[in-house]
């Protein structure tokens, strides 16, 4: 169920056409074979004139949405390896492989994370370590890996975090989620510091909600309607809300943005 898709402005439109915001660069995108932001922003950057090089922890849902895409968009602009975001090896090889294949990267996208819902009172040490070490360690280690092949490139090129609104926020039972988002506004701003003399950027973006199907298996119904309904629009973000300033970050117009977080919210106090 799409809590509150039915509602608010433009909630049934599509993504807008595509206008080359990427031709010619090459974006690597973590989680992006789900149904959520990852996947939505692999295609917004196929759909900007990107060739891209898809990862995901999945091995045939990874497998089956390169298939799709590689169908629509043309063989030689989709590449995939499966990628799990906590270990280090994995995260290299897919840096390494993607500017193997296509002879540079331009773009990280750092959808990997992790939620659930458990109260500090219950949550134990291993649900704070594993949402932890996906949600905001994964993002280093990718952070970490794309830079040093953009610098080693001649630097330029752009990393495009994914964070949460609850970096900000509280929400009872999101501790462990809310701490690891704080982190990866933290690592972004610093991050972008540390690489700004070699002319990349490093930015965040911060949904507040983003409906997708996965978000029913950690969340209840009636907690996803409350949050939905606290929107000024009445209903939830769709992934291409937030894939596409996603994209303006990637791109050029983008070219003076370093080290910020922009929320993609209509929620109100």
């Amino acid at each position: 169920m799409v809590v509150g898709a039915e509602s608010g402005p433009a909630a049934t439109a599509g993504p807008p056409p595509g206008r080359e915001l990427l031709a010619g660069k090459v974006v690597v995108v973590t989680a992006a074979a789900g149904t959520g932001i990852g996947g939505a922003v692999a295609r917004r950057c196929l759909d900007e004139g990107a060739s891209v090089a898809l990862s995901d922890a999945h091995q045939g849902r990874l497998a089956g949405v390169r298939s799709e895409l590689a169908g629509r968009y043309g063989d030689d602009r989709v590449w995939s390896v499966p990628c799990d975001v906590t270990s280090e090896p994995q995260v290299q090889a897919l840096i390494d492989g993607a500017a193997r294949r296509f002879g540079r990267i331009d773009v990280m996208i750092n959808n990997a994370g992790l939620g659930g819902t458990a109260s500090v009172l219950e949550m134990t040490d291993e649900q704070w370590a594993r949402v932890v070490d996906v949600t905001l360690t994964g993002t280093m280690r990718c952070t970490r890996a794309a830079l040093r092949q953009l610098v080693a490139q001649g630097g330029g090129g752009a990393v495009v975090n994914n964070a949460s609104v609850l970096g900000w926020r509280a929400q009872a039972g999101q501790a462990h989620y809310a701490a690891a988002k704080a982190g990866v506004m933290a690592l972004t701003r610093c991050a972008a510091l540390d690489v700004a003399a070699h002319g990349i950027r490093v930015n965040a973006v911060a949904p507040s909600l983003a409906m997708h199907p996965f978000l029913s298996k950690v969340m209840s119904e009636d907690v996803l309607g409350e949050l939905a309904a606290r929107e000024a629009f009445g209903r939830s973000a769709q992934p291409w809300e937030v894939a596409t300033v996603m994209v303006f970050l990637a791109s050029d117009y983008a070219s003076y943005l370093t080290g910020e977080v922009i929320s993609v919210s209509s929620q109100h106090p």
